[in-house]
């Protein structure tokens, strides 16, 4: 950073990034308090962690769609109000749809501040832009483990004192940004067109998002699959009519790629506290405040270990990593929890900030647009199918399990069946759960510890396609002279093979 002013920029951007994971690290601690208050089902409780993600994808897309158009400080505005109003609502939830809504907004002042804050940073530091973006991120484990040793000192208050902390850093950053500049972004400095940004992420990356939305979206508002069919269809019509471009093969293959890679971490991360409630009982938030303090200070140094490796072998590295603490955290207890959550926690480290470094450096002509494309798949795919899916899988697993070893209090607990993504599925009503005898809670919870436990082996699956992915695209490179970053500035830009 060359003077003053970017200091403080790039530090505004860091807080920004903070205020983003307190609400959720504090949705993690409480979320079991809410199951119980409002009656919610493991399916319930995913689709909450999911529309504390997939809405992100919103605004971080629309956002960046025209954020070098209406500016940058509109939309940190935008995020600040966004941050304010989801905890007045969720501090005055009186059900289900409250504690969503209150959520939802939330995701979307989340999706704002990234939509400024990666393209800033990018344009900031040209040369170095893996480097730069793993410091950034360092502000959401940060984020993860001081709300999480807030939310902790909290313990025995009500929840909505919790909620309260997203506060905290939402009016530092709402502050800091008063006073900031920021920077013409390297697409419109270079004189990159707005079309060509946009012919970048190219037709078949518009369909993967619309998709994806239109799904979400339909299912809230109960839209058939027909009227899905046909908004979604006339959305990518649109885009493509106008781009005509298909987009670039390798970037589509991360976006792809990117949908796994948030399941693996951030599906985990909205479950993983709750997870571990049958082993660390009230501190089980700690786990998950331990693995955000390995990913902050591991991100500090991402530097050396990116030069040492290239932004592909870590990457693929870390998938392999992420495989045995992931195993390792399904059968581990009592301490080894800790040991493997360790391993678990290195793994996760680098896969985020990465993956927008690599599309930083190989695809700068798509400017906001295909580095928050990026990140907005990765947390459609994860609020929709991720981390709703580590829920039902519990579900189905509890309903299976409860049925085979005691038909009598299955048909007295498990409710009706529910409509999901993933098909029907019967929960357990908690109500009628609270009011068994010992010898039955006992019971059920023996089933509902090995579910959770199941469905943490089951999330290894997609770091062993992260792995073969990644393996694959270095060999490719290998074959083409090896992985080189793009520079716009220069002044014959070397072709991209991809």
């Amino acid at each position: 950073m060359q003077n003053s002013k970017e200091k403080w920029l790039f530090w505004a951007c860091f807080v920004a990034l903070v205020a983003t994971s307190f609400g959720f690290v504090v949705r993690a601690q409480i979320i079991g308090e809410w199951q119980v208050q409002f009656n919610l089902s493991e399916t319930q409780k995913g689709e909450i962690f999911g529309v504390g993600l997939w809405p992100f994808a919103i605004s971080i897309i629309l956002f960046s769609m025209v954020i070098d158009r209406i500016g940058y400080g509109r939309v940190m505005v935008f995020a600040f109000i966004c941050h304010v109003s989801s905890a007045i609502i969720t501090i005055f939830a009186n059900g289900y749809w409250m504690l969503y809504v209150g959520t939802l907004v939330l995701a979307l002042g989340n999706g704002a501040i990234e939509a400024v804050i990666n393209p800033v940073v990018a344009t900031m530091f040209p040369r170095d832009k893996t480097k730069w973006l793993n410091i950034l991120h360092a502000g959401w484990p940060g984020g993860l483990a001081i709300g999480g040793i807030l939310a902790i000192t909290l313990s025995g208050a009500h929840w909505g004192w919790k909620v309260g902390l997203v506060l905290i850093p939402a009016l530092t950053y709402g502050a800091m940004m008063l006073r900031c500049e920021f920077p013409v972004q390297e697409r419109v400095k270079a004189g990159v067109s707005h079309k060509a940004m946009l012919q970048e992420v190219g037709t078949i990356g518009a369909l993967i998002v619309i998709v994806l939305m239109i799904r979400e979206v339909g299912r809230v508002f109960e839209w058939n699959l027909m009227a899905q069919i046909i908004v979604a269809g006339g959305l990518v019509s649109a885009y493509g009519w106008y781009v005509k471009s298909f987009g670039r093969p390798m970037f589509i293959l991360l976006l792809l790629i990117m949908m796994p890679l948030a399941t693996t971490e951030l599906g985990t991360d909205s479950w993983i506290t709750d997870l571990m409630v049958p082993f660390l009982g009230a501190n089980a938030l700690w786990v998950l405040v331990y693995t955000a303090l390995i990913m902050m200070v591991l991100r500090f140094f991402a530097g050396p270990i990116v030069h040492k490796l290239s932004p592909l072998g870590l990457l693929a590295t870390s998938s392999a990593v992420a495989i045995i603490g992931l195993v390792a955290l399904s059968k581990a207890t009592g301490t080894a929890i800790f040991l493997a959550a360790t391993v678990y926690g290195i793994g996760k480290t680098f896969f985020w900030p990465t993956m927008l470094g690599v599309v930083a450096e190989r695809f700068p002509r798509g400017g906001a647009m295909t580095l928050n494309t990026i990140g907005g798949v990765g947390m459609l795919s994860v609020g929709i199918v991720g981390a709703a899916f580590l829920g039902n899988i519990q579900d189905k697993e509890i309903d299976r399990g409860l049925l085979a070893a005691d038909s009598t209090l299955h048909s007295q607990v498990v409710m009706k069946e529910r409509a999901s993504v993933f098909g029907s599925y019967r929960p357990l009503d908690q109500d009628k759960v609270m009011a068994l005898d010992e010898n039955q809670k006992a019971t059920i919870n023996n089933i509902s510890t090995a579910a959770k436990k199941n469905a943490l082996a089951t999330v290894a699956v997609f770091p062993a396609i992260m792995l073969v992915c990644y393996v694959g695209l270095i060999l490719y490179f290998r074959s083409k002279g090896g992985y080189t970053a793009i520079d716009l500035e220069s002044e014959a830009m070397p072709e991209a093979p991809d």
